[in-house]
């Protein structure tokens, strides 16, 4: 475990031959995971669209015209039907996401806390992403049953100021340290995709491998383009890109939880058993995460039967 790592050493890493980056990657996986076990999570959207907030990629911005209208907060017994049906399909990390700029003191945060215990007492890991958070707030969340809290970093610090203006690198960092000192733990990731450089990736893999802790779970997001959204036309991320940084990230982060995340429909059987070789451990099920489209449980389900894949069903 280093928490001193340079963006040279992270290049140099990034820079291999392909084998002899992902042999790197699976020798540490294999150190401290089991290899072949694979956590199953699902993330439910309990507060869909209206955000204030102007993330270029995000469908459910109030400033894009895109297919997503602002919906009412979920009812409670719809989000435990939902998890206890995620559930049965071997999900043991159930996660809430509401489309807010930040948590806000009320009835509608009371009720995020209701359901966070209803779900936490089906005996699952309970994350949630509401935006930004005070102390207090974290607190209130961790008596409720919150296990971890997701607020993403996207990319590096200099290209995250061309995607979001509405709030700071600084702000998200705020975040994540008010979800350590509250002892949550911390899921936080990026999306690859959105016209930024390795170095841009790199650059957020850095900030996260110098955190101390490390995050206790990093999403790896590929950019869906949704129409309406200013990034809309932007091209796909090479595959061979995206296992470069899965493999990198194992490497920095040999003890946290690599989750293939959104885009992960558009990948292969081969994309995704070369990414859990390279150290993903992790997957989001059901039909859709938030509001794109997700690979259908069918499908996931015979890629565990094709490559000898287990759901772990151990609760850390």
């Amino acid at each position: 475990m280093r928490y001193d790592w340079t963006i040279t050493e992270l290049r140099a890493l990034y820079d291999l031959p392909l084998f002899a980056l992902i042999s790197k990657a699976h020798h540490l996986h294999v150190q401290f995971h089991t290899s072949g076990y694979i956590q199953v999570c699902n993330l439910i959207s309990i507060k869909t669209g209206g955000c204030p907030e102007d993330c270029k990629y995000c469908a459910q911005s109030s400033r894009y015209q895109t297919a997503v209208a602002a919906q009412p907060m979920m009812q409670r017994p719809q989000v435990l039907q939902l998890a206890k049906e995620a559930i049965a399909r071997g999900a043991t990390r159930i996660c809430l996401g509401a489309a807010w700029r930040s948590v806000r003191d009320g009835k509608q945060f009371d009720e995020v806390l209701a359901m966070i215990k209803a779900v936490a007492e089906l005996d699952v890991e309970v994350c949630c992403t509401l935006g930004m958070l005070t102390e207090p707030q974290a607190e209130r969340l961790k008596s409720a049953g919150l296990y971890a809290y997701n607020h993403n970093l996207d990319s590096s610090e200099q290209f995250y100021k061309t995607i979001i203006t509405t709030r700071t690198y600084q702000d998200r960092l705020r975040t994540l340290d008010v979800v350590g000192k509250t002892g949550l733990k911390v899921c936080c990731g990026g999306i690859v995709g959105m016209g930024e450089t390795v170095e841009d990736r790199l650059q957020l893999l850095l900030t996260l491998a110098t955190l101390k802790p490390h995050p206790e779970s990093v999403p790896i997001n590929q950019l869906s383009a949704v129409a309406g959204t200013p990034l809309e036309g932007q091209s796909a991320v090479s595959a061979w890109d995206v296992l470069r940084i899965i493999a990198v990230a194992r490497c920095v982060l040999p003890k946290s939880m690599i989750r293939l995340s959104c885009g992960r429909i558009a990948m292969s059987y081969e994309q995704q058993a070369l990414s859990f070789f390279a150290g993903a451990n992790s997957i989001f099920i059901g039909e859709k995460l938030l509001t794109v489209a997700n690979t259908s449980p069918d499908h996931d389900e015979a890629m565990f039967q094709l490559l000898g894949l287990t759901k772990n069903d151990s609760i850390s």
